[in-house]
Order: C-alpha cells, then sequence, then structure tokens
C-alpha cells in the first residue's frame, strides 16, 4: 500500500506501509542479537574468589566442581569461569552492558509506539492511516473515543527501564577497590527491566500489532495528493521546475501529475513511469 513517508512531521517522499512495517521488523531484530550479545558475556562467573578473587580458603577443587554442577543444573553449557578472579570479583561492566541493550531495545519500542501512535492519530483529524484494536471502552467524557492505550504502557515501561538504566550505572561507577556493594540494587534494576519488557513486549503484540488494520483508501488518496511525488521528478525536470510545481500544487490544491501534463514538461507515458509504485519506492 503506497503511502507518504515522513521527515521532521513534513510530508517526504513514498514508500510502502510494509516498508515501514518491516522496517519495524529489523531494528528489533537487531536487538536480539544485541541481547544474545549480553547473555553469553554473563556466562563467566568468578566463584570461588571467596572475599576478594584471592580464593583464601576455597578448596582447590571447588570452583571446577561448582561450575560443572551449574552447568547441568541450568542447562547452559558455556558457564565459564572468570580468567581473574580479582577483577571478576570487583567488576560490573557485564551488567552495565547488559542494562545498555535493554535500555536500546526500550528506546526503540518506545519510538514504535510514538509512531503507531502518530500513524493512528485522530480518526479524522489525525494521520489515521491505520488502525489500532480498541483495548478500552472509551473516554468517560467523549463518547466513542478510544485511546491508544497499549503503545502508552510500552512507553511507560521505556521510561522505567530508561531510569534503571541510569541506576545501574551509578552503582557500578560507585563500587570501591575488590568489590561492588551495590549490587543489590543493580540486580533489582535488571530483574525488573527485563520482567517489565517481556510483559510490555508481549501485550503490545498480543494486544496491539496482531490486529492493527490499515485505511488504504486514504493512503491511496494522501499518496496521490502529496506533493511529495515531485521529488522523483527531479532528474527529468530539474529542481528548479520541480519546486515551482511543489508550490503551484500546495496553493492551487491541484495534482503534481495534472500540473506536469498542463506545462508539458513531460509525456504521459514517462511521468506514469517515474511515478509508478515501484519507481517510487525502490522497489523496480
Amino acid at each position: 500500500m503506497l503511502k507518504i513517508g515522513r521527515t521532521q512531521l513534513q510530508d517526504a517522499v513514498p514508500m510502502t506501509l510494509g516498508q515501514e512495517f518491516a522496517a519495524y521488523a529489523v531494528t528489533l531484530k537487531e536487538d536480539q542479537g544485541r541481547l544474545a550479545e549480553a547473555r553469553v558475556l554473563l556466562h563467566e562467573l568468578n566463584l570461588g574468589g571467596t572475599a576478594i578473587g584471592t580464593a583464601l580458603n576455597a578448596h582447590p577443587r571447588y570452583r571446577a566442581h561448582a561450575i560443572e554442577n551449574l552447568r547441568e543444573l541450568t542447562g547452559i553449557a558455556t558457564l565459564i569461569g572468570a580468567e581473574d578472579l580479582i577483577e571478576a570479583t570487583q567488576d560490573a561492566g557485564v551488567f552495565v552492558h547488559l542494562s545498555g541493550v535493554l535500555k536500546r531495545i526500550a528506546v526503540k519500542l518506545s519510538k514504535i509506539c510514538n509512531d503507531l501512535r502518530l500513524l493512528s492519530s485522530g480518526p479524522q483529524a489525525g494521520l489515521g492511516e491505520i488502525n489500532l484494536p480498541a483495548r478500552q471502552a472509551g473516554s468517560s467524557i467523549m463518547p466513542g473515543k478510544v485511546n491508544p492505550v497499549i503503545p502508552e504502557v510500552v512507553n511507560q515501561i521505556a521510561f522505567e527501564v530508561i531510569g534503571h538504566d541510569l541506576t545501574v550505572t551509578m552503582a557500578a561507577e560507585s563500587g570501591q577497590l575488590q568489590l561492588n556493594a551495590f549490587e543489590p540494587i543493580i540486580a533489582h534494576s535488571l530483574f525488573t527491566s527485563l520482567d517489565h519488557l517481556t510483559a510490555g513486549a508481549s501485550t503490545l503484540a498480543r494486544n496491539c500489532i496482531a490486529g492493527i488494520t490499515a485505511n488504504a483508501e486514504h493512503l491511496r488518496r494522501t499518496a496521490a495528493a502529496s506533493i511529495g511525488l515531485v521529488t522523483a521528478l527531479n532528474p527529468a525536470i530539474g529542481y528548479t521546475s520541480a519546486t515551482e510545481i511543489a508550490h503551484d500544487a500546495l496553493r492551487d490544491g491541484r495534482s503534481v501529475s495534472d500540473l506536469v501534463l498542463e506545462r508539458g514538461l513531460l509525456a504521459k507515458e514517462k511521468l506514469d513511469e517515474l511515478l509508478s509504485p515501484e519507481n517510487l519506492t525502490g522497489q523496480s
């Protein structure tokens, strides 16, 4: 479905609704990769280091036996002992890294939710390009008004995760010498972020994404009427003529196609080729 892309909330060049949503899928797929990388870093353990990492009073075989048993109990075959137990006992860098990845995911999810709210705004006085499934009875004062409550829930979770990331950062930085005494707040922050992000992503998928529909006719009309189409004509008619066409189309409420043909700037066959959905969206 052809639609108009936007930059800085202003009409830009055409794209398809499929391209818009495919970009959301790609950005979240990237974060799955970053999360998998962070998970691997958590597999390094400082067991056996005792007080400060010197292994004082630990049985010589304790470390190897403990890690072997943990592998069996968890099913995680990649658990390993830290190369330097003194470093591993005082360093909380892996938690900072994981928290940063969770913040990255939260920021991206929140941005996508912002887009969903914008694209579904209206439904009559906004963009109104898509419809989000109604998940509430509506406004208590305005009959029939249904708000985008599921994306708003995820927005709020993102705000929380971003705050937890700052907490983890400060707690990791505040350790002194051979031990970080602030790991309790680090663990609390990370577990809360993980739990709430998991729940937020699940409810977003189940209660919002799965029920989205497109306003196809509205998309078609706005795309056909947009002066953003003139950008595709730049190579053929030049920037100056394209600018004049855009200004006149906006002023007079006329289509780009009609003005180009009226002024004899392009033959109809060439114009149709340049303004074909395949050419406009880079899929030719």
